[in-house]
C-alpha cells in the first residue's frame, strides 16, 4: 500500500528518490500525447454498450443523460486540470491523484479513499477489458467453427498472456503509439458498428422495434439508475492527474488541449453509436452490441467481413485500455519495489517488475473468467467509482483551491453538481449491485455466456 502524504506535502526534491514517479509516470510528453492517453482512456468499446443503457432510459431522458454526462465531465475535468495546474504555479506539482486530494483536502483518509476507489475502478476495467476481448475472440471462433469445444475461459486466458506480455511495457509515456491507434480503433469500429446497425434496421431482417420500458415503475427506477450508471462508467476515467503527469513541465495549460480533442471524438463516436444501435434493437440491445448484430437464431444482420473487422478492432484497442488503466497499480508497485538508482532496465528492478505485473494481469483474467457480468461490472464501477472520483471530487477541490464566493454563480454550479451526483451515485449503486444480485443467479463459474 501506498504512504500517505508527510508534513512536507510532496517535496519536489523527494521525487528523485521515488520510483513510481520517476520511471512510471516520467514526466516526458506533449499535450496531444495527453489527448491519446484520455481518448483511450475514455473512448473505448464501452460505448458499444450506449444503447443497451438507452433501453433503461428511452429516447428522451436517454439523450438527456449522455448530453449531461458529457457537459459534466468535461466541465469537471477543466476544473481538476485548473486545479494541477494552480498547484504547479505554487511549487507542488502533484503527478497522483491521491497526493492531490489529500494536499488540497488536508486529510490524511482522503489519501486512502482516493487509492481505494482508483484500486477499483482500475481492477474493474481491467477485468472487464480480458472479459471482453476474451468474448470478441469467442465471436470470430464462433463463426468460423460454430461446433467449435473452445469456451469463453479458454479465450480469456489467451487475452490475458498476451496483456502480461504487454504490461511490461515500463511507462505510462511509452504507451503514446499504442493509444495513438487506439484512438483511430475506436473511430474506425464505431463507423463499422454504426453502418451495420443503421443497414440492419433497414433490411428486411430488420428486428421488430419495441423502445416501451420495464412494466412495473420500480423496476423502471432501478433500471434508469443502472444506465445511468452505465454512462457515467463510459464518460469516467478516473485517472486524469497521472495522465497530466505525464507531460513535460510545464503542464500549465496543456491538457485543456487535450481534453478538447478527446471530446471531439466523444462526440463523433458516442452519440452515433448510442442512436443507431437503440433505433435499430430497442429494448432487445445486448450490453455488447455486436451481439445483437449476431443473433443465437437466424442469419446476422451485417455482413461478416464488416462485424469481423469491428471486433478485430474492438479486439486491439481493448489491449491498449487495458494497459492504460494498469498504470496506477503498477506505480504503486514500483513505487515500493524498484530502485530508482538502479536504471529502469537494470535486473534489480526487471525481475520484481516482470513477477508483479504478471501476478497482477493474471488476477484480472482470472477474475474475468470467472465473473462474466460485462453490463452489470460497468454499472457498479460507474457508481461506485467513477461517480465519486469524477463528478464530486473535482468540484470539491476546486471549491477549495480557488475559494469562489458562496454567492457566485461557479460556487452554486458546483454545489448542485456534488449534491445531484452524489444522490446519483448512492442510488446507482443500490441499483446496480441489486442487478449483479438478480444476474448471479444466472450464470455459473467460468461461465462460456456473458450475462446482461
Amino acid at each position: 500500500m501506498a504512504n500517505p502524504p508527510d508534513g512536507d506535502r510532496f517535496p519536489e526534491a523527494k521525487r528523485g528518490e521515488d520510483a513510481g514517479a520517476v520511471f512510471v509516470l516520467e514526466s516526458k510528453g506533449e499535450w496531444w500525447h495527453a489527448g491519446y492517453h484520455l481518448t483511450t482512456a475514455i473512448v473505448g468499446p464501452t460505448i458499444l454498450t450506449l444503447p443497451y443503457a438507452f433501453r433503461g432510459l428511452g429516447w428522451g431522458l436517454g439523450f438527456f443523460c449522455l448530453t449531461a454526462m458529457g457537459t459534466v465531465t468535461f466541465y469537471s475535468y477543466l476544473l481538476m486540470s485548473k486545479v494541477l495546474d494552480y498547484c504547479e504555479k505554487s511549487g507542488r506539482r502533484h503527478i497522483r491523484f491521491r497526493e492531490l486530494a489529500a494536499d488540497v483536502l488536508g486529510s490524511g483518509w482522503m489519501f486512502y479513499f482516493v487509492i481505494f476507489i482508483q484500486t477499483a475502478i482500475n481492477t474493474g476495467i481491467g477485468i472487464g477489458a480480458i472479459l471482453l476481448a476474451g468474448e470478441c475472440l469467442q465471436i470470430v471462433y464462433s463463426s468460423i467453427s460454430p461446433e467449435g469445444s473452445l469456451k469463453l475461459h479458454h479465450f480469456i486466458g489467451m487475452v490475458t498472456v498476451v496483456m502480461i506480455v504487454l504490461s511490461q511495457l515500463p511507462t505510462f509515456h511509452s504507451l503514446r503509439h499504442i493509444n495513438l491507434a487506439s484512438l483511430f480503433l475506436s473511430i474506425g469500429y464505431t463507423f463499422l458498428v454504426v453502418g451495420a446497425c443503421i443497414g440492419a434496421g433497414l433490411s428486411n431482417n430488420a428486428p421488430q422495434r419495441d423502445y416501451s420500458l420495464e412494466s412495473s415503475e420500480s423496476a423502471r427506477i432501478f433500471s434508469a439508475f443502472t444506465s445511468i450508471s452505465i454512462i457515467a462508467a463510459i464518460f469516467g476515467n478516473g485517472i486524469l492527474p497521472e495522465i497530466q503527469a505525464t507531460l513535460a513541465p510545464p503542464a500549465t495549460g496543456k491538457m485543456v488541449k487535450g481534453l478538447i480533442m478527446c471530446y471531439s471524438v466523444i462526440f463523433v463516436t458516442f452519440y452515433s453509436a448510442a442512436v443507431s444501435g437503440y433505433w435499430t434493437f430497442g429494448n432487445k440491445a445486448n450490453s455488447n452490441i455486436l451481439k445483437s448484430l449476431l443473433p443465437d437464431v437466424g442469419p446476422a444482420l451485417a455482413p461478416t467481413w464488416v462485424l469481423g473487422l469491428g471486433v478485430v478492432f474492438v479486439l486491439l484497442q481493448l489491449f491498449a485500455i487495458g494497459l492504460v488503466y494498469s498504470q496506477v497499480a503498477y506505480e504503486i508497485m514500483e513505487q515500493k519495489s524498484a530502485d530508482v538508482k538502479q536504471g529502469i532496465f537494470s535486473m534489480r528492478n526487471l525481475v520484481p517488475r516482470i513477477i508483479l505485473r504478471t501476478f497482477y494481469m493474471i488476477f484480472c483474467g482470472f477474475f474475468a473468467a470467472m465473473l462474466p457480468f460485462f453490463g452489470d461490472i460497468n454499472g457498479v464501477v460507474g457508481a461506485i467509482g467513477f461517480i465519486p472520483l469524477d463528478f464530486v471530487l473535482p468540484m470539491v477541490l476546486y471549491n477549495m483551491t480557488y475559494k469562489p464566493q458562496r454567492s457566485s454563480f461557479t460556487y452554486w454550479v458546483n454545489t448542485s453538481i456534488i449534491v445531484v451526483f452524489s444522490m446519483t451515485g448512492i442510488m446507482g449503486s443500490f441499483s446496480s449491485i441489486r442487478k449483479l444480485f438478480l444476474d448471479a443467479k444466472e450464470f455459473k463459474l467460468f461461465s462460456s455466456d456473458v450475462v446482461d
